[in-house]
């Protein structure tokens, strides 16, 4: 195999995509950890080479001045086709084997990009996110997204004379590299963080110093609606008690006015992750409101929520398809989190007449109590029921006592699932399991695992969450042989 093709498949396991560094919210879902954009060494230099005049000059006349000093998006100056025919060859590549070794006759399907320009066709009825916002690499030259991350971060840093610094870690470093704006982002974004910092220096609020282990600002998650002109602000500090903290808070809705929610998360840990266990509400309601597929989601400061909703329309419909769900089916949605994919799938269900019974499994009961909320704001309480419980041990215990699901839908983070969740699902004997995967080379490890436990596969649909990385999302629909 030529060495290039052996890089990118190396590059598909490897964590270097946005949402590589990941850690596990109070939720129990995978979040992404935005604000380290590269990857994230716990090497700390005091010092930063330059870029060189000629790297400096290309940048400044590419689509982002800093795209190799921040090195979150590596692939933004190639062409968005090219970006598409690389992803489908590591999909390719990654799942051959599987298939010739399981008998499987279920090439992947070619990966669905993002179109760019779907304003219009979003707000007519009948919109169709696989019909109407996706683009192929056989689709020609393709404009590259850009916009598209509505939830943005930022570290703050100590700077000079009680300065706050804000921006992204440059690559591989935790030297913060200041970013007057992100090609990527949602519009409007980028400023709101750095105006935190200009705010926070003036009323005093000194940046966290991970060397010192002092003071006090840490870090800011923004996200926006997609759908709803809302957004939602969590700061989060090293201590409880900042005495001009609400001050900050009501200069920010001057600056933001879809601000509908600032909340404030202490993380006093030493470590990388952002998020701490302790949230409360400093200004606004206690969570935002997004539309995705027909559905309304309130989202809580520190709930699992996809960075880019135009793609996750499109991945959570091939999900729903492949589910091919049937009237009186019972759907078990594993990992299930604030309950997106199972309520959307009632929902379309419902839309079609065909009325389900939803169980939704997650280990976390903050989870369990937001997608309660979430099947009673969307109307459908009667239909869904919550478990707060170990999915594994859920199914092992349903197994047991002879209950069944004709569906399971499972979307785990980026290791993967686990031989024993597996076993678990396949003794259930569904008719159909739909695995979402955010890892490629994790899936094909656990569908040879579903195979060697009676499935097979019948389709896979590899679909670009994240342009301008090497992450590729992939859906496999699998039934009963």
């Amino acid at each position: 195999m030529p060495s290039s093709r052996r890089k990118r498949l190396a590059a598909a396991n490897h964590q270097t995509d946005p949402r590589a560094n990941s850690t596990h919210t109070p939720s129990g879902r995978k979040r992404a950890r935005t604000a380290r954009k590269g990857t994230g060494a716990a090497d700390k230099p005091k010092t930063q080479a330059a870029p060189s005049s000629h790297r400096a000059r290309k940048d400044a006349a590419g689509p982002c001045p800093l795209m190799h000093e921040c090195g979150g998006c590596l692939w933004l100056g190639m062409p968005y086709k090219k970006q598409l025919a690389r992803k489908q060859e590591t999909v390719d590549e990654l799942t051959a084997p599987l298939l010739v070794a399981q008998g499987w006759d279920a090439a992947p399907l070619p990966i669905l990009g993002m179109r760019t320009d779907i304003d219009a066709a979003m707000r007519a009825s009948g919109y169709d996110p696989l019909r109407n916002g996706t683009v192929t690499a056989a689709d020609g030259k393709l404009p590259a997204p850009r916009a598209f991350r509505y939830k943005a971060a930022t570290p703050f840093a100590p700077g000079p004379d009680g300065a706050v610094r804000a921006g992204f870690y440059a690559r591989g470093t935790h030297d913060i590299v200041a970013v007057p704006a992100c090609a990527v982002e949602a519009p409007g974004a980028r400023h709101l963080l750095n105006e935190i910092a200009r705010l926070a220096a003036e009323l005093g609020i000194p940046a966290y110093d991970e060397d010192r282990r002092q003071g006090t600002l840490r870090y800011a998650v923004l996200r926006c609606g997609w759908r709803r002109n809302e957004a939602m602000l969590t700061l989060v500090t090293a201590q409880r008690d900042v005495p001009t903290l609400s001050e900050l808070a009501r200069a920010l809705t001057q600056v933001e006015p879809r601000l509908v929610s600032i909340a404030q998360n202490i993380n006093g840990r030493v470590g990388n992750a952002i998020l701490g266990s302790e949230t409360h509400i400093v200004w606004g309601a206690p969570c935002m409101r997004d539309e995705l597929l027909g559905c309304t989601f309130e989202i809580s400061p520190t709930a699992f929520y996809q960075t880019n909703p135009q793609q996750t329309e499109v991945l959570y419909r091939l999900a729903l398809d492949g589910m091919d769900l049937r009237a009186g089916d019972t759907l078990v949605d594993a990992y299930c989190g604030s309950g997106t994919i199972g309520i959307t799938a009632a929902h379309a269900a419902r839309q079609a007449g065909r009325n389900i019974s939803l169980i939704g499994v997650e280990r976390n009961p903050s989870g369990i109590a937001d997608a309660a909320r979430n099947a009673e704001l969307n109307g459908l309480s009667d239909r869904c029921s919550f478990v707060a419980e170990d999915a594994t041990s859920y199914l092992r215990r349903a197994a047991g006592e002879g209950l069944a699901a004709d569906v399971i839908v499972l979307d785990p983070p980026r290791a993967g699932s686990t031989p024993e969740f597996l076993a678990a699902a396949a003794a259930i004997g569904p008719r159909r399991i739909v695995y979402v995967s955010c890892n490629p080379a994790t899936q094909v490890r656990d569908l040879a695992e579903l195979g060697r436990a009676g499935y097979r596969l019948i389709r896979l649909t590899p679909v670009d969450m994240f342009p301008h990385t090497d992450h590729i999302e992939t859906v496999a629909v699998l039934e009963r042989a």
